[in-house]
């Protein structure tokens, strides 16, 4: 008997996305401005009720197709908090650019849908559903600002390489259920043939090196809320799946994988920081710092089974395979924070000021020190620095990996960390050192310093004490270890 209540946030999501569209029909182009304040307050009034809702219940729905447990709720709450922090970011650029606003907020409120459904994904059919229907709404929103140059640049050579990593995708799961006669995650792990497509195509998702080559175009071109959106969102939404079906599915397959993920993670962590060395746009800058941390996440989840002394492969006692998934769901929270607030501030420099290369940043520090100060806390936080969250984050995931025997790869991990630190730095000297000849000034609204001041307390919080946040990340993880 299914439950269908438990979809009940879903669908939720569902009538705000359409309720936002048809309000921007009928109402007075001078009242559109209430759009986000209505997207936003009904995702906060969504994330609320599936807290109280959803709290400490687990089930399955359609015979194992979507699973309602804790992992799924913790994602889900994140997913919807993220939604929230988009739509305010992207006031802004939405009132300078956009006449019908109600068909941004609501394509971004249905990627938020399909981000909920990877999280509840238990079979791999569904899974591929849940993201392509992210991957489509993130092919408009990539090409929105459709009389830029850039920005159909952007989407064609997204949607074109995105078809090409979906068919990959498509194709392994054809493999997978052709050999064993089930999609279902905890029933796969039997061979070997077919997941290799597989992790080609969520590689792509994730911007995995050598899958990641789509990602500075499009980060470059995309509105700078939509980057932030497919840097953190679609990430963070790839790795809730990811996380799933390796612990339910292919865990017995690791020992054959490993060697994959480890290569991956190498290539990805030290191709992605040295190639951010010498860009001189500060959203390609962005990029391949996003793809350096994709490395990260990808040594998580090499660290799922440990290595002994004498190079035999051991599965990994449930204690420490809760201690990597931990790590892993810290540092993608983490990461998302700080992202969002470097591509906000961002974002708003250049709405304000037109600047979007390093040297145009020249000076900001006097004109909006809030602003820099805000800039200069994301990326000390994404370079590792401590009492930021990035900080205790890469700690813990790092410590963790560690334990599982994947010492060396840590060694590149901290290596490539300092690297970042490198360029990070270049980009505070302008702000901070280098003389300005325009002095543009920069005001922000109340909206945006509300924003900004959230997510730079978060860092600042989650660096000095995330107790909270691991106590909701280890029930997260118990949920999903306990259930296979």
């Amino acid at each position: 008997m299914n439950n269908l209540s438990l979809l009940l946030p879903e669908i939720l999501v569902v009538i705000l996305g359409f309720a936002i569209l048809t309000i921007d029909f009928f109402i007075p182009k001078n009242r559109r401005w209430v759009l986000p304040y209505i997207a936003i307050l009904g995702l906060t009034s969504i994330f609320i009720f599936s807290l109280i809702f959803l709290w400490g219940k687990s089930d399955e729905l359609y015979g194992g197709i979507l699973r309602i447990d804790g992992y799924a709720l913790f994602f889900k709450s994140t997913f919807l908090i993220l939604g929230g922090v988009l739509i305010a970011s992207s006031v802004e650029y939405v009132n300078k650019n956009l006449s019908n606003p109600g068909e941004y907020y609501s394509i971004l409120i249905f990627t938020v849908l399909a981000m909920m459904l990877l999280s509840s994904s238990g079979e791999l059919l569904t899974a591929y559903i849940a993201l392509e229907t992210l991957s489509f709404g993130l092919y408009v929103l990539v090409a929105f600002d459709r009389y830029n140059i850039k920005s159909n640049e952007s989407g064609t050579k997204y949607i074109i390489l995105g078809a090409l990593s979906s068919a990959i995708l498509l194709f392994g799961i054809s493999q997978i259920y052709g050999l064993l006669g089930t999609t279902q995650f905890n029933e796969m792990a039997e061979v070997l043939i077919g997941f290799l497509f597989l992790i080609a195509g969520l590689g792509f998702k994730v911007a995995a090196v050598p899958f990641h080559m789509w990602a500075p175009d499009v980060y470059e071109g995309a509105p700078t809320p939509i980057t932030a959106h497919l840097a953190v969102g679609s990430k963070a939404a790839a790795f809730a799946l990811i996380i799933r079906l390796f612990v339910s599915g292919l865990m017995p397959l690791m020992i054959d994988l490993q060697i994959i993920l480890v290569i991956m993670a190498a290539l990805t962590m030290t191709i992605g920081n040295l190639m951010a060395l010498v860009q001189t746009n500060i959203k390609r800058l962005l990029a391949y710092s996003s793809i350096g941390h994709a490395g990260y996440l990808l040594l998580g989840l090499s660290a799922l089974i440990s290595i002994n002394q004498s190079g035999d492969f051991n599965f990994a006692f449930i204690s420490k395979t809760n201690l990597v998934v931990n790590g892993i769901i810290l540092h993608t929270i983490a990461y998302g924070i700080s992202n969002l607030a470097a591509f906000l501030s961002i974002s708003i420099i250049y709405k304000k000021a037109g600047y979007e290369n390093i040297e145009d940043l020249a000076g900001v520090s006097k004109t909006s020190p809030f602003l820099s100060m805000v800039f200069a806390a994301s990326v000390f936080s994404l370079a590792g620095l401590p009492i930021f969250a990035g900080f205790i984050s890469k700690f813990y995931l790092f410590t963790a990996a560690s334990v599982q025997g994947l010492i060396w790869l840590v060694a590149i991990a901290i290596f490539t960390s300092l690297m970042s630190l490198y360029y990070y730095l270049k980009v505070l000297k302008y702000m901070y050192i280098e003389k300005s000849e325009t002095n543009k000034q920069i005001h922000l609204s109340p909206l945006a310093i509300s924003v900004l001041s959230v997510l730079f307390i978060a860092m600042i919080f989650i660096g000095i004490y995330p107790a909270p946040l691991m106590d909701a990340i280890h029930h997260a993880t118990n949920a999903l270890t306990t259930l296979n």
